[in-house]
């Protein structure tokens, strides 16, 4: 699943081209995704302008100008592609869903084959309490997000860390990959009960998530599978792990002489070094 920089690197992309333009025309190619997709959907989207994107946790939230917010989710394998010039003429991809022409001849396809994504059509002031978002925990990314705040999110928690992060109640857009990385650049064992995870350790890690998070946004993300930008580029992070799928090879920087080990926490496959993370 697309985890925080995936989804950021997306708008990011979609940015210069979609904000301030009209959707002049929306072809709906099924009626549903992961839910059914909003009721007379192209009536209510088309001739609106999208003011601004913004993200929260794995969302993307479309502005419109009318007062109402598209929310795109990408779910496990959707793609947001921009298409301009012949490009926009090709005959639809068999997994081509829902397709927005916008001013300037420009052309994007949600395009996913698995289904699990996400389109709803929600009035602004609905977007907060909405089922979706209202349990969400803080912006790893947000200038208020720092060891204390961390360490407040898992006072009490008694789940080891790595599960702790993967919490989107404790800490929004912080999947697998990440919270693989973000452990081993601050030295914490994914195996250490959250709640001891305070003062200098609670600094190390907030430090450490955003340093990861920034850098794949800087690289475009990962693709291991199905992420792509905006423009068919892929990300290229997955070149940069320092841990995550690199079971049995040496612990990079590291002169302990130990292999990166895989274990299993809540049905995900975790990579450490046991002599570097404790």
């Amino acid at each position: 699943m697309p985890e925080l920089p995936e989804v950021e690197t997306v708008r990011l992309g979609l940015m210069p081209r979609l904000a301030g333009r009209r959707i002049l025309r929306l072809t709906q190619r099924r009626k549903d995704l992961r839910v059914p997709l909003p009721a007379r959907f192209a009536a209510r989207v088309e001739g609106r302008a999208v003011t601004t994107i913004e993200r929260r946790a794995k969302y993307m939230l479309w502005r419109l100008e009318d007062g109402h917010t598209l929310v795109v989710h990408l779910g496990m394998s959707g793609r947001l592609l921009l298409l301009n010039g012949e490009a926009n003429t090709q005959p639809f991809d068999a997994h081509d869903h829902v397709v927005f022409d916008i001013e300037d001849g420009w052309q994007i396809r949600f395009n996913d084959a698995r289904r699990f994504g996400l389109m709803l059509l929600l009035r602004d002031a609905e977007v907060p309490a909405h089922k979706l978002f209202r349990p969400l925990g803080p912006e790893p990314l947000d200038d208020a997000f720092d060891g204390k705040a961390l360490a407040a999110r898992l006072k009490g928690k008694r789940t080891p860390i790595k599960c702790a992060l993967l919490d989107q109640r404790v800490l929004v857009g912080v999947g697998n990959i990440y919270a693989c990385e973000a452990l081993h650049l601050a030295g914490i064992s994914p195996r250490r009960l959250a709640h001891t995870v305070s003062g200098q350790r609670a600094d190390r890690l907030a430090a450490a998530i955003k340093d990861v998070l920034r850098r794949s946004i800087a690289d475009g993300g990962s693709s291991l599978r199905d992420h792509m930008q905006p423009d068919g580029e892929l990300g290229y992070f997955q070149t940069r792990f320092a841990v995550y799928d690199k079971e049995g090879q040496p612990c990079p920087g590291c002169t302990c002489g130990k292999a990166i080990r895989r274990i299993t926490q809540a049905g995900r496959s975790t990579f450490f070094c046991l002599a570097r993370q404790r």
